[in-house]
């Protein structure tokens, strides 16, 4: 029998082993998330529960995504496909008008009986110009949704900006005031411990979706979680201007793109990242109370839990500030995942995967099978001697497109290269200021990458089997009109 105590559902030991033959899934999306976290070594971090969830499962190192943008890369891990095989390389594309016959990853679960739920965002939203709404949601992907809005919403008009008004795409955070639970992403996190409380007592089994809206712009939370973070002991990266000569010329223009973004004050580039710092704790702070309410029904011996971000972010580093570069604060996400069948610290330090590898390895854990024959592998399967060894983690964007391997990272910009590369050894250069493509001693090295990112970019152009068609005249939506009476707001990101 079970037996509601409060906010606490307690499970007899009969229960817990029926509970036990589902396999449930639990998939937690940051927005616009680096790798600023204490499990990924970060010092300075305050993110212990992401930290203790890393403590009992495997940390992907050097995870990447397929596209440094919300829509592009929500909808290729959602999907299981790449940005160029799916057709969506803007936002605002809504995912039926590119792929009308795909089977997501939630909609797979729900055709095997799963109830399947959405709170937050997991397709694409203009954040936070359509907080409270849909977004470009995909219908058939989920049996339930929740689109909460709070206190953060509220309270645009106070948030400081570096373009008065503009929010999604500009540098603006807020020190605000209000209780956890107040915000969207409380709300989101509260939802979501709702949801798992109703699903230990019916004990359907689930596929619950919760996406947290920050730390994207605005970088929003209460105070208490600003003085977790102490102005003066924030660290602003060093940049060696020296470094943008070496770059082709649209590498140039990725990280000079927003000329009130380039060349901050030190001490804005001290509140910008505080707040970001903040935003994070936050979330991390969400998490928790998520994993808690996981662990008090009984849940997480059947649970698996998958935790990561959208894509990477700059703060500050080669001279840029949010996303939409090629290097690897951009395409570096945070990917963890909770194996309840195998509880042990694992961390995959060398070998890198792609956020494409969700859909397998999810799809593979409940003992799914996709209808399509997708390009990802399932990354909970121990390689086998006879495996094709990937040469690493594939990213596009615009004009270019990055291959980064164990070691180095290689960039062509144009379709095969002709304006120009970049090459990066990542054991004597982590930061990416030293482009070697055009030293004579990496000619070896540089013309091996070369040969094997140009033919990655031709396979990841080819529609796998079993996804149905792509339409090439998928265009994105009409930006969201601002309200009257209050400052124009921007509606949707770079």
């Amino acid at each position: 029998m079970t037996v509601a105590l409060g906010f606490m559902v307690s499970c007899t030991p009969s229960e817990k082993e029926h509970l036990n033959a589902t396999r449930n899934v639990l998939l937690l999306v940051a927005d616009d998330l680096n790798c600023m976290l204490g499990c990924y070594g970060d010092s300075l971090a305050s993110t212990p529960n992401l930290d203790a969830l890393a403590s009992e499962g495997i940390r992907f190192d050097q995870a990447h995504c397929q596209y440094p943008l919300c829509g592009p890369s929500r909808t290729s891990f959602l999907t299981g496909l790449y940005p160029s095989q799916s057709g969506v390389r803007e936002n605002r594309i809504m995912l039926r008008d590119a792929m009308p016959e795909v089977v997501t990853l939630p909609q797979l679960f729900r055709q095997h009986g799963y109830h399947v739920t959405r709170i937050g965002k997991l397709f694409h939203y203009d954040n936070p110009g359509e907080i409270g709404t849909a977004g470009q949601d995909d219908n058939p992907s989920w049996d339930e949704t929740h689109n909460p809005s709070g206190r953060d919403k509220r309270e645009e008009h106070l948030i400081h900006s570096l373009v008065e008004g503009k929010f999604g795409g500009t540098l603006s955070w807020l020190r605000s005031d209000g209780d956890e639970e107040e915000y969207t992403d409380g709300m989101v996190a509260s939802l979501t411990v709702e949801k798992l409380r109703a699903h230990a007592e019916s004990k359907q089994p689930f596929f619950l979706a919760a996406g947290f809206f920050r730390p994207h712009t605005p970088f929003l939370a209460p105070a208490t979680f600003f003085d977790r973070h102490l102005l003066e002991a924030v660290e602003v990266p060093d940049y060696a201007d020296s470094s943008l000569s070496q770059l082709p010329l649209l590498a140039q223009r990725s990280i000079r793109m927003k000329p009130v973004q380039v060349d901050l004050a030190h001490d804005t580039a001290q509140m910008v990242i505080q707040a970001y710092r903040a935003s994070v704790s936050f979330v991390d702070s969400q998490v928790g109370k998520v994993l808690r309410a996981l662990k008090e029904t009984g849940l997480d011996d059947n649970t698996l839990v998958v935790f990561l971000s959208d894509h990477g972010y700059h703060l500050g580093e080669h001279g840029h500030w949010q996303k939409q570069t090629l290097f690897e604060e951009a395409t570096r996400v945070p990917f963890i995942l909770r194996n309840p069948d195998n509880l042990s610290s694992v961390v995959t330090e060398f070998a890198p995967v792609e956020l494409v590898d969700l859909y397998p390895t999810v799809a593979a854990w409940a003992g799914l099978v996709s209808p399509a024959q997708l390009p990802g592998r399932n990354v909970l399967r121990p390689r086998e001697a006879e495996d094709q060894v990937l040469p690493g983690a594939y990213t596009e964007w615009r004009r270019g497109a990055s291959l980064r391997t164990a070691r180095h990272r290689i960039t062509r910009w144009g379709n095969e290269g002709e304006l120009g590369w970049e090459l990066y050894d990542h054991l004597t250069d982590p930061a990416e200021l030293n482009n070697l493509a055009d030293q004579l001693d990496m000619g070896t090295i540089l013309d091996s990458l070369q040969q094997a990112l140009l033919q990655i970019d031709a396979t990841h152009k080819v529609l796998p089997d079993g996804v149905g068609q792509m339409n090439p005249m998928a265009k994105p939506l009409p930006r969201v009109a601002p309200l009257l009476k209050r400052p124009p707001l921007e509606s949707s990101e770079p």
